[in-house]
């Protein structure tokens, strides 16, 4: 197999990444339309769909808006055009987190609303982490020049690490987890939590298996969302380790 691979269709050839970007966002709206029909939602309809617009909007900010930083060399070379296109995940979670927490707020609601949204953020991510696998070094989620034996030729004749393919298993790790304590008693909104803080302590030390450039203190945007996460999610995480 030849990366970066493209689909044609008929005289167009179509980036696979855009393939599965789009399958990913059908499939885990689908998933989260399921998983909420067999649940007991304390949050009403009109209020979901309200927080759901608030994630929808915080991502869409929060992916270009980390997605800028992560070249901070290039910021004052910014166009709109490079704006839209550029984009980064861990940047649309911290902006999704945010823009719940500003609608919840608006619209008076205090219950917390995450857990549900585990299962197709995980789904979601490992099928657009395949398109990002396809598209090789053409997306920025390859990895630095590597002897070991996951090496992969990602387009450019080099052996590289293939970080789409560490994400996705990672997300198949984290699905079986949380596959495992789906019956568990937890605080509402803990799984979201616990979600977000093995996610952004995936993204801090895979980072280092990436060319990244640095923001500050020779760590990437990417890194200090995580240990920003880390601190938002202090209280959690003390109670995580109180009852471990």
């Amino acid at each position: 197999m030849h990366l970066p691979l493209k689909i044609v269709l008929t005289d167009n050839r179509v980036m696979v990444h855009f393939v599965f970007e789009t399958l990913a966002f059908i499939i885990g709206v689908r998933l989260y339309y399921y998983l909420k029909r067999n649940t007991n939602d304390i949050i009403g309809d009109t209020n979901r769909l309200w927080i759901l617009l608030g994630a929808m909007i915080g991502a869409l900010i929060g992916s270009r808006l980390i997605a800028v930083l992560e070249i901070p060399s290039e910021i004052m070379h910014q166009t709109w055009l490079s704006l839209y296109k550029n984009k980064t995940v861990a940047g649309g979670f911290l902006g999704g987190l945010f823009g719940v927490e500003l609608c919840k707020k608006i619209i008076g609601v205090k219950a917390s609303s995450g857990d549900i949204y585990v299962f197709p953020i995980i789904v979601a991510v490992f099928i657009g982490r395949i398109g990002c696998f396809f598209m090789g070094t053409e997306e920025p989620t390859y990895g630095i020049e590597t002897n070991f034996f996951t090496g992969m030729d990602l387009g450019d004749g080099k052996l590289r690490h293939p970080v789409a393919l560490y994400e996705m298993f990672f997300m198949l790790v984290l699905f079986l987890l949380f596959y495992s304590i789906r019956n568990k008693k937890m605080i509402d909104g803990d799984r979201f939590k616990l979600f977000m803080v093995l996610y952004f302590m995936y993204r801090f030390f895979v980072e280092f298996l990436k060319p990244y450039n640095s923001l500050f203190l020779d760590l990437s945007i990417i890194q200090w969302c995580g240990l920003f996460l880390l601190i938002y999610y202090y209280k959690f995480l003390i109670r995580l380790f109180k009852y471990a």
